[in-house]
């Protein structure tokens, strides 16, 4: 999951959510006011939270997971990284 945020003076911030460890999920929640990036275990408990300011947020692209990144269902760590 990214979402691409506005940082004000013409630049913009990318935030990268990932859910790689198996049966982890990432889910988004929109308001009026936030969006809300959250990380579930299978059973739905809350692992990580990101919020926004929604005027903030310029996009929200969700990218499927593909084979390579889950060959066989191997364990990986669940990363986010601010680039």
């Amino acid at each position: 999951m990214e979402v691409l945020v506005d940082a004000g003076g013409g630049a913009a911030k990318e935030y990268v959510v990932r859910a790689n460890r198996s049966g982890r999920r990432v889910e988004v929640k929109t308001s009026r006011s936030t969006v809300e990036v959250n990380e579930l275990t299978r059973t739905g408990s809350v692992v990580r939270t990101a919020k926004f300011m929604a005027p903030r947020v310029l996009a929200v692209v969700e990218h499927p997971a593909t084979e390579q990144d889950h060959p066989r269902r191997r364990a990986a760590s669940v990363t986010a990284r601010v680039a």
